[in-house]
């Protein structure tokens, strides 16, 4: 008789991310910029050090996509915050800057939150995951992003705010984080912190030049 595995939960660092404006896109447009969002990733996790091992397949959204990361300490959460998000953005940056025609620029809503989850056979569930999806996806960072020139816009959970972020560690500036996002989860209320990277001038001339510079622009497919 089969019996059920027991049901335990395993800490994880959530990253999701979701084009802003995608539903106004065709779908041709929507592939084109899927590939690009991925390339980005990897890449962006690539130049943080953060290897495969340390992450497990990315949970597509259609739109977006969520990272789980292993704790580990190679990959701690202020290396999110100080360097893998840096680099995405400027990354977006160059992405933008290069790209031969609008419908190849796109900006990204960013959400940070670590918990725990459980995986079935389907993928990924669990409480922290349903918080980490209602940031990224909270009409509160959309504004932000809307009312700003910068390539994303990035939320991070009261937990990850108070656990990290508050304590002012190198390279993180508290004072550039709003309390801006309002949830409710489960009847409780809580709150995300917003900031919007500044100048990414500086990260994009730090960062190694590859023999395709960047993310490729593919051809229309059939638009």
């Amino acid at each position: 008789m089969n019996t059920l595995q027991p049901i335990l939960p395993l800490h994880r660092t959530m990253v999701a991310v979701d084009i802003e404006g995608s539903t106004r896109r065709t779908n041709t447009a929507r592939a084109r910029l899927r590939r690009a969002m991925y390339d980005l990733l990897h890449r962006s996790l690539e130049l943080s050090g953060i290897g495969d091992r340390h992450y497990d397949p990315m949970l597509d959204r259609g739109d977006g996509a969520i990272l789980a990361i292993h704790p580990v300490d190679h990959v701690p959460k202020t290396l999110l915050l100080t360097r893998f998000v840096p680099v995405l953005c400027a990354l977006l940056a160059k992405h933008n800057e290069a790209a031969p025609e609008h419908g190849y620029r796109f900006r990204l809503r960013v959400a940070l939150h670590a918990g725990e989850i459980h995986y079935d056979s389907r993928g990924l569930f669990g409480e922290d995951i349903d918080i980490t999806c209602r940031l990224v996806d909270a009409p509160e960072l959309k504004e932000k992003l809307r009312l700003t020139v910068a390539p994303l816009a990035l939320a991070v959970s009261e937990g990850l705010y108070r656990s990290v972020i508050r304590h002012g560690y190198d390279g993180i500036d508290e004072t550039a984080f709003e309390p801006l996002v309002r949830l409710d989860i489960g009847g409780r209320r809580q709150c995300g912190w917003v900031y919007v990277p500044g100048d990414v001038a500086p990260v994009i001339e730090a960062l190694p030049r590859r023999e395709d510079e960047g993310v490729r622009h593919p051809e229309p497919l059939g638009e």
